[in-house]
Order: C-alpha cells, then sequence, then structure tokens
C-alpha cells in the first residue's frame, strides 16, 4: 500500500530578530490509511510546527519550508505535493480531505455562534448541501461524538458547554466531511482524566469506522500508549526515533526517549526526585546521541516526614458554598457540607473532575470566595467571618499559584516587578535596593537568574512563567499556599522540574500547601494526604498511598483507572 502521506525531508525555518531559526531540519515520516501516528516531544520540538506544515497553515512570514515535499495520495490517488499548493488549492484539501482538531477549544470556537453552526458551515462549505440537510447531518454527528441531546445542542453557544463537550464539538468539526488523515494537536491537554479517557475512546473508535490516517500531537508517552500504532519522538526540531508503539516505549534507544518516560509521576517512588531531560541530554550533546549518562538515577530520599507533633494549621468545619442558579430559584450547590483539616507542614491534595468543587474550595479559603455557611479555623482566626480590611494582615500568610500563569501576569509588567509588586503593598520591605535583593533571592530559589529581572511575561517558556507564579507567591514568606492546576497544562519533563522545585521549597521553608489537580498520579507524588471531591462534596479521603492504591469508593477507582499509560506502568 502507498502511504497516506509522506514527509520527505522537510525543513523549516523562522526569521527572528536573531536571524533564521530552524524549526525542522530534514524531518521524514509517513502515515498510511488506518494508522493512529503519535508524535511525541516538549514544547519547541516541532511537533505542530509538523502539523501546520502539512495543512499549509504556517504564517509566511516569518515562516519557510526550506526544502522537502509533503505528498498526500487520499485514496490511493496520484500523490500530490501538499507543500507547492497555492491557496485556494490547499483550502479545498482542508476539512473535506485533512482536518485538524487543536489544543484548545475555547480559542477554535466562535463564541458568538451556536456549536450546531459553526459545524453545519463546515458541511455547506465543502458539500454543497442545503441549511437543512446540513442541520440534520450536524445532529447526527453530535450523536456520533457522544453529546448529550445532540438537537439541543445544537443551539447551545460554546460557553454553556463544558471542556469536554467543546472538545467534541472540535472532534465533530473534524469530522464532518468524513476526512482521509485526521490531525489531533494536544486535543486533551488539561482535561479531567475521565473526560481525557473518553476523548481518546472516540477518537479511536471513530479512526477505525472511517478507516482514518491520524497523527496524534502530544507531549505524554502514557497517552500514546493508549491511542498509537506507531511513535515517532521529536527533540530540537528532529526525529530521533520512530517505530512500533511497544518497541519503542519497552526498547526506547534515545536519551531523550528514555528522560520522557522517566519523568512520569507514576513510574518513580513517591517523593523522590523526578528525573528531568537534562539528566539524560544536555544542550551541547549531539542530536543524536546514543547512551544515557550514568548520572540518570532519581534520588532515593523519601518525602519529609511530618513531625509528629504537628497541629492543625486550619480547620474547615461544615463549609458551604451556595452560587443562585440560572433562573435565580435553585441554588447550584458549589460545595456542601465540607470539614476537613490539615496539619503544620502538610501537603494536602484535592481532586477529582471539573466542577467538582476543587477550585471553589481553594479559593474560598483564601477569602477570594466568601462563604454561604460554616467556619475556617486558621491559627485560631475564624476566616469566614473576619472582616474585608483585617484581610489585608491574614493576606501575607495565605498565598495561591494560578493554573494559568501568563493569565496572572501582568504582560506590561516586568517580572520583577510583578514579584516585588506584594512587598510595596504590605510594605514588608521599605528601601527599594532590600525590595531587589529580595526579588533576586526568590528567582534564583526558583532556579531562575538575576538578569531575568527586567523581562517581561512573554519572553518566558510556560514552565518559566510558572516558577515566576511560585516566586511572587513565596515573596511574603506565607505558612500557606494553594495551587490550582498549577502543572496540568506543562509538558511533562517541565511539569517534572515543577514537581521538585516545590517538593525542594516544601521541605526548605516548611509551608503548608494543599495542591488541587485531577490527575491523580501527580497529586499522589508530592501530597501527604489525598481528598477526593465529586459534585461539592468530599466522597473519600487518606493517605496518598491508601487512596492511590486502595481507593474504597467506585469513583476513585475510575479516577485511578482513567489516568493514561497503565501499559506503562506494567512495562517499567
Amino acid at each position: 500500500m502507498e502511504p497516506l502521506l509522506q514527509v520527505e525531508h522537510l525543513s523549516v525555518s523562522f526569521s527572528t530578530e536573531q536571524g533564521r531559526m530552524q524549526a525542522l531540519d530534514d524531518v521524514s515520516f509517513h502515515v498510511m490509511q488506518g494508522e493512529v501516528l503519535a508524535i511525541v516531544g516538549e514544547s519547541g520540538s516541532g511537533k505542530s510546527v509538523t502539523a501546520l506544515s502539512v495543512l499549509g497553515l504556517l504564517p509566511s512570514p516569518p515562516a519557510k519550508i526550506d526544502g522537502g515535499r509533503i505528498l498526500f495520495s487520499p485514496g490511493g490517488a496520484i500523490p500530490t505535493d501538499l507543500a507547492g499548493m497555492d491557496r485556494k488549492r490547499i483550502s479545498a484539501v482542508r476539512g473535506k480531505h485533512i482536518s485538524m482538531i487543536f489544543q484548545e477549544p475555547m480559542t477554535s470556537l466562535n463564541p458568538v455562534k451556536t456549536c450546531g453552526e459553526q459545524v453545519a458551515e463546515v458541511i455547506r462549505c465543502h458539500e454543497g448541501c442545503t441549511a437543512k440537510e446540513a442541520k440534520q447531518k450536524t445532529i447526527r454527528l453530535f450523536d456520533r461524538v457522544r453529546l448529550p441531546s445532540p438537537a439541543s445542542m445544537y443551539g447551545r453557544f460554546p460557553h454553556q458547554l463544558s471542556g469536554g463537550q467543546k472538545q467534541r464539538i472540535m472532534i465533530a468539526i473534524a469530522m464532518s466531511c468524513r476526512p482521509d488523515l485526521l490531525i489531533a494537536d494536544e486535543p486533551t491537554t488539561a482535561l479531567d482524566v475521565t473526560v481525557q479517557k473518553a476523548i481518546l475512546e472516540l477518537i479511536r473508535g471513530l479512526q477505525r469506522e472511517d478507516r482514518m490516517g491520524v497523527m496524534f500531537i502530544t507531549h505524554d508517552l502514557g497517552i500514546v500508549s493508549e491511542i498509537a500504532d506507531r511513535v515517532l519522538v521529536m527533540y530540537k526540531g528532529r526525529i530521533v526515533e520512530t517505530g512500533p508503539v511497544n518497541e519503542v516505549l519497552t526498547h526506547p534507544r534515545h536519551p531523550y526517549t528514555r528522560a520522557l518516560l522517566a519523568c512520569r509521576p507514576g513510574l518513580q517512588p513517591k517523593g523522590t526526585r523526578l528525573p528531568v531531560v537534562s539528566d539524560f541530554i544536555r544542550e551541547d550533546d549531539p542530536p543524536l546521541a546514543a547512551q544515557p549518562r550514568k548520572d540518570v538515577m532519581p534520588d532515593k530520599t523519601s518525602a519529609k516526614a511530618l513531625p509528629e507533633t504537628s497541629q492543625p494549621i486550619m480547620e474547615v468545619q461544615n463549609l458551604r458554598v451556595w452560587f443562585p442558579g440560572g433562573t435565580g430559584k435553585e441554588m447550584v450547590k458549589a460545595l456542601d457540607d465540607i470539614s476537613f483539616s490539615i496539619q503544620e507542614g502538610e501537603t494536602l491534595g484535592l481532586v477529582g473532575e471539573s466542577g467538582c468543587g476543587k477550585t471553589t474550595l481553594g479559593r474560598t479559603l483564601l477569602g477570594l470566595i466568601r462563604p454561604s455557611k460554616g467556619s475556617i479555623l486558621f491559627r485560631g482566626h475564624d476566616l469566614a467571618h473576619i472582616p474585608a480590611d483585617e484581610w489585608k494582615k491574614r493576606r501575607k500568610e495565605l498565598q495561591i499559584v494560578f493554573q494559568d500563569p501568563y493569565g496572572s501576569l501582568n504582560p506590561r509588567m516586568t517580572i520583577g516587578k510583578a514579584i516585588e509588586e506584594p512587598l510595596l503593598v504590605h510594605g514588608s520591605i521599605t528601601t527599594q535596593k532590600q525590595r531587589r535583593d529580595k526579588v533576586v533571592e526568590l528567582l534564583e530559589k526558583v532556579d531562575m537568574k538575576a538578569a531575568h529581572f527586567h523581562r517581561y511575561p512573554h519572553e518566558f517558556s510556560g514552565g518559566q512563567r510558572q516558577r515566576i507564579g511560585i516566586a511572587r507567591a513565596l515573596a511574603l514568606d506565607p505558612g500557606f499556599i494553594v495551587f490550582d492546576e498549577s502543572v496540568s497544562a506543562l509538558d511533562v519533563s517541565v511539569q517534572a522540574q515543577v514537581l521538585n522545585l516545590l517538593n525542594d521549597l516544601k521541605n526548605t521553608l516548611g509551608f503548608t500547601a494543599i495542591f488541587i489537580s485531577h490527575d491523580l498520579s501527580v497529586v499522589h507524588h508530592i501530597s501527604d494526604r489525598i481528598i477526593v471531591m465529586q459534585e461539592g462534596h468530599i466522597i473519600e479521603s487518606g493517605t496518598a498511598d491508601g487512596i492511590f492504591h486502595h481507593p474504597k469508593e467506585p469513583y476513585t477507582r475510575a479516577l485511578v483507572e482513567a489516568i493514561p499509560g497503565k501499559a506503562l506502568n506494567r512495562w517499567a
């Protein structure tokens, strides 16, 4: 059989202020009909550039295809070079023969059009059918991608849907013309593990029904083990390893592949240092270095034990947060009768699906949401009932690190000024030199440099921005920090770096933390105890090992079973 897609010696560069930057360097691979090829690597490895090159979506300038061919032959037709197509011809291919599911559905969907209209528009454009026929096909598609109440979904807007439902709309758009090739670019990043599992099963099921070729782009080898037939590993714009999924994941040859496997929290003993890419391969290594370094084994020292005499730093009793519903009559019970305590120096994990109340609970503890009922005793003071002017005094002791570091940083403020701002607001340090010295100390504490002081948020990677958010949270030496999905959207290797940093800081500074996440493997790695939430209630709690290895509730067992990469755990 001829390959459905054949990429030959593709090279792509971008013009920058420093000159041409090579994004892809002599990349060659193929995708067969009915095959799922996973392309894996960190941010900046060239995965998305490869996908956008196939669809002709690279902005030119600054992007330029320096060489190579992208041969596409749907249904065994004579291969056509997509790299040489003009805009009109490639537009006829997009959607009809090659479709793409993007990473973030909310930014890909038009917020002022209903979901049904957006799918129907693609069908009318490529198939020339009437509005009524397009609507009927759209409703059938919604049923096919397992959306609840398909007919009513047609008239809903994107903001009225959950993250998983929005991603199903994107899949419906991509599948609307039964394409020969589907490109899925990180379609499950930041989704709950149960929703992620459902999306992976859906894509795989549709692929088998239609005998599509699929390019599945991800940074997570756990997901690769669940969905792919073959895997292609990219590093710095080059392919460093490729082969059948079982072969690559059980016997990885390249140090970079081994690094991606090693840095997953589920494969390392709880409390140990997670390996990172720099343990396996250095910046100055040859691109195809064959042997791993000898110093890659993780530190086997266990996490710092809690002192036996530790006292509760916070006690939550019968906490309730109710919001008015859409009609104003029924109340939405975001939190309902929540009670628990946190010991001094402890890390408590909060886990559950989106909408279970994790983030609401974290923000209520910090006074960002006022509770409807109950008490929050922090060092003997009831935070639920103190006046607003008293909160400024308490704010120094309670901090938060948000999920999206870019959204929580002022794009017009240098990161030095952003970290310095809490010191100014609270008057902790009076002189400018002392404040600057404190900021530099904080930057170095989170493994960044003093030279970064005058740079802006857009000049940093996602992992670096998250470190900046952590530095800002530490500026006032708080005793209690809430980490709200702080690593959920990061590459696995960057996630490992941030988790190692948090463990180091916790052991050094001794703060108490709540770590919120939907990923039980991450929560297990960093937490002493875990609370499982569902629909505003605590349904199970216990030690991290107890919850992870011996869950009692069916819901908790479902969360554990939904963690991608069970095969990797067996192979390890």
